[in-house]
């Protein structure tokens, strides 16, 4: 790798970006404009405020149910899955299976802990946000934390298909933030008293391994330079969506930026007509007998004198122009809160809305996210979580596992968006034969047991213990049968016992008695 070039490639690079950013920042601006603020912005600078709020609402709202898919709170949203050859060998010891199984749970359970304890939600959810708007974002998992990188802070080279070929990040540091030996090289390169100096990180792909160094004032900052596999690299430029031959992606806002434009638009157009038409003047006829002074000083209810064709109201009579105005924004409002997936886009206006409805609705609105989920779940999730497994590994948290024949395998998104149709489809058929052919019929036809299987695992509920076995089931009803024929033989079968009882001790007695004879 050639050194002392990190800053002339982000500079090269940074022109295939700007068209990107310009439209990240226009999108930004119409929903959250602090999240991708103009170039010019800074601490004293004055932030573009829209006059809707639908676009910041929609943003919030779409990143949550995003943050909640990819990565449900106390459930993991992967599984440690074991190669099916390694599994056909263990087929013949159920007891060595169900260690095994029982182990990666325990593995599961350790990386998931270091997730909710790392406070990688607050991060991601970020993320999420600025995929929505600007459809880029920038992820460097560390040891300790994950950090946001915005677009306007790094710059991508990937190949055809997407695969990343080099990535170069620009960080704002303190001259006192740098070690000693670093601070030396750069001594006589700076330019009077300068605040802040620029920290590139040259992520560049060789093979199977990515190769990282930083550079300040093109000297190489001292013990910065590193390995890393290509499933365990810390930096992850995520996309919204993937367009193939394009360095960076598209944002969700920007498909729906036309909208967003003609509702800023009509909203300012309609706030500032209704502000001017709350206005009140009254005008008084110059050349008429009532004064001007009688109608400003009077109180309400008063009696004056004048005549009343002198005095009017200055109107603007633009009520009928400003409801087709209303009633175009009302539309607009409308598709958005849809697109966004708004709570209260899911009813639609009307005095009988069935229950069928709203689901069918919400459902139809949660498969829009399917291409979604599949791209952050390449992108994200599973390099998201072999890093994890990398970082717990070093720090021996975790033992080293065997490659190529466990491998972690995401869960959720995709996967869950699948399992949902499938428990739709499982109720309805359940559903209709009950009330087609009746629950007679249903109980005789249907295995009741490989249902609520199916059902716990469409919801993602692992049923190993949860769920009684046929033996289990076996021997319980066995034990009822044995409690009703006790039941049933009531006091007759007390009495029987009592009279065996004594007849054997009767018995007893004789035969003690002969014998001492």
């Amino acid at each position: 790798m050639s050194m002392g070039t990190a800053e002339a490639r982000y500079r090269s690079l940074e022109t295939f970006r700007q068209s990107f950013l310009d439209r990240a920042r226009d999108c930004s601006e119409l929903t959250i404009p602090s999240l991708i603020p103009p170039d010019i912005h800074n601490a004293t600078s004055d932030l573009y405020q829209p006059f809707q709020g639908i676009g910041a609402r929609g943003v919030n709202n779409l990143a949550s149910k995003l943050s909640l898919a990819l990565m449900p709170p106390n459930s993991p949203f992967f599984r440690f899955m074991v190669e099916p050859y390694s599994l056909r060998e263990l087929a013949d010891d159920p007891q060595a299976r169900t260690a095994v199984e029982q182990q990666l749970g325990e593995y599961e359970r350790a990386v998931m802990s270091e997730i909710e304890t790392s406070g990688d939600r607050v991060a991601v959810h970020e993320a999420l946000k600025h995929l929505i708007v600007g459809g880029n974002v920038l992820l460097h998992i560390g040891p300790e934390r994950t950090r946001v990188i915005h677009l306007d802070s790094y710059v991508v080279n990937r190949e055809p298909n997407g695969e990343v070929l080099e990535i170069v990040v620009v960080e704002h540091v303190s001259p006192n933030a740098l070690d000693k030996a670093t601070a030396a090289k750069i001594q006589g390169k700076l330019e009077g008293d300068e605040k802040t100096l620029e920290v590139y990180t040259h992520i560049e792909r060789k093979n199977e391994v990515f190769q990282v160094y930083q550079e300040v004032k093109g000297e190489v900052v001292a013990g910065s330079k590193g390995k890393y596999r290509a499933d365990a690299v810390p930096f992850l430029p995520l996309r919204f969506s993937r367009i193939d031959g394009e360095d960076y992606g598209r944002g969700f806002v920007e498909e729906l930026l036309g909208d967003l434009r003609s509702l800023e638009g009509l909203s300012q157009a309609i706030v500032e007509g209704s502000a001017a038409a709350a206005k009140v003047l009254f005008m008084v006829n110059p050349n008429g007998t009532t004064r001007m002074r009688s109608i400003a000083q009077a109180e309400n209810t008063a009696i004056i004198e004048g005549n009343a064709t002198d005095v009017s109201v200055l109107q603007m009579n633009k009520f009928n122009d400003y409801r087709v105005a209303y009633q175009a924004m009302q539309g607009i409002e409308e598709r958005l809160a849809q697109q966004f997936m708004l709570q209260s886009s899911v009813q639609r206006n009307g005095e009988r809305v069935t229950a069928e409805e709203i689901r069918y609705l919400a459902s139809e609105l949660e498969d829009t996210l399917s291409g979604i989920y599949s791209i952050l779940s390449q992108e994200f999730q599973l390099p998201y979580v072999n890093r994890k497994i990398d970082v717990l590994t070093k720090a021996k948290k975790l033992p080293k596992l065997p490659e190529n024949i466990v491998k972690p395998t995401i869960v959720t998104g995709m996967e869950a968006l699948g399992r949902g149709h499938d428990l739709r489809k499982l109720d309805l058929f359940i559903q209709g034969m009950t009330q087609a052919l009746g629950p007679d019929v249903l109980q005789q036809y249907v295995n009741l047991q490989d249902y609520i299987k199916r059902r716990a695992t469409a919801l993602g509920i692992e049923t190993e213990g949860l769920i009684k076995t046929e033996e289990q089931i076996a021997q319980k009803m066995q034990k009822m049968q044995q409690q009703q024929v006790a039941m049933q033989a009531g006091p007759n079968a007390v009495q029987e016992g009592v009279k065996a009882l004594g007849n054997s001790y009767v018995e007893q007695q004789r035969q003690a008695a002969s014998e001492e004879s």
